[in-house]
Order: C-alpha cells, then structure tokens, then sequence
C-alpha cells in the first residue's frame, strides 16, 4: 500500500511540476515559443532574455511557489518523510521534463528552491541567500544555482531535518547541476550569457 502512495504522490509531484509557468507566459503575451529563443528553456533567466527583467522576476516566484505549496501541503496534511520526498522529486521532474511541453522544461532551480523553503524554511532561506549573493557577484545565474545547490545537501543536513529530506537534497542537487551541463560547459568556454540583477 505505501508503494502505491508513494508511486500517486510521485506521479502528483510529476503532473504538477509539468505547469510550464514560463512557457505559458511568454506564449500569452508574444505569441513566442521560449523553446526556440536563447538557451531554450523555460525558466525565468531565458523568459528575461524575451520579455524583460521584471519577468524574471515573476516567474520565478510563481516557479519557486509550484515547488514551495504541494510540499509544504504534504507535510502539513500527511506527514510521512517518504510521501514528502516523493511530491518533491516529482516535482524537480515534471518541471525539467514537462509532459505538457514533450519533455522539455526549465532547469528546476526556483521550483527546487520552494521545496527546499517547504522541507526547512532556515534552510531555504541560507541556500536562497548564496545564490542571491552570487548572482549580484558574478552575474551568472547558472554559476549560482550550481554553486547554491552544491551546498544544499549540507545546509539541510546543518538544520538537522530528517534524513530522507537530506537523501533527497543530494539526489535533486545532483540532478539539477546535471540540468546545467551545457552551462558548465559555456562558463569554462567563457562564452555563458550574463544578466545583471540591478
């Protein structure tokens, strides 16, 4: 019985992360298919690159809610570790692999910086000023969400949450630095796109 809760609550997780926030957005108000402008995703840097700062802005916290609210709603309401963590890595998924969108997405940094603020508030909060930080620093957002969730497995650990929660911060942390190969790639060419914050 726990195996098939645990499959649903992932496959919820799954469905919910595929709302391509980003996509639907930019989709609306140009008529312009993201995946076929800039780096191609569907996350708040590359909506910036076609519809402006303010829009990074907004899609991000509309992505870091999508990750932020149905785990905060798990924990609340069910409680058990592994259902948590389950609603979480569906979520990472659906939103880098949406079914909507045939498989493409975003790089799930904002949707895994919600989930990281539902699992421990202190913890969001930490991993999410590191990556503010390093973002006014280098201008690089992919240089922070990899340097950011680099530190998050640990910083989770620090809060002393359960270890499931930890477990899920290496695998989704892995996962996302996975998501930024191409990044890692242009940072180290020196040819990886800027994008100033003020």
């Amino acid at each position: 019985m726990l195996y098939l809760i645990c499959v649903g609550v992932l496959l919820l997780g799954y469905l919910v992360g595929s709302i391509p926030t980003g996509y639907w957005i930019v989709k609306h108000k140009t008529g312009i298919d993201i995946r076929v402008k800039g780096s191609g995703s569907t996350g708040a840097t590359n909506v910036s690159r076609v519809l402006g700062k303010k829009w990074f802005f907004i899609v991000m916290f509309l992505d870091m809610l999508k990750g932020f609210l149905p785990v905060l709603a798990m924990k609340l309401f069910v409680g058990n570790d592994t259902s948590v963590v389950c609603m979480a890595v569906g979520l990472v998924v659906g939103h880098s692999r949406s079914f909507i969108l045939k498989g493409k997405g975003g790089k799930s940094v904002a949707t895994g910086m919600g989930i990281l603020f539902a699992l421990h508030w202190v913890a969001g909060l930490i991993v999410f000023l590191v990556w503010t930080m390093m973002v006014q620093a280098s201008e690089y957002v992919s240089k922070a969400s990899i340097l950011a969730f680099m530190i998050a497995p640990f910083v989770l650990w620090l809060c002393d949450v359960p270890l499931a929660y930890v477990l899920y911060g290496i695998v989704a942390s892995a996962y996302i630095i996975y998501r930024h190969l191409e990044n890692i790639k242009r940072l180290h060419n020196h040819t990886e796109n800027k994008i100033r914050m003020e």
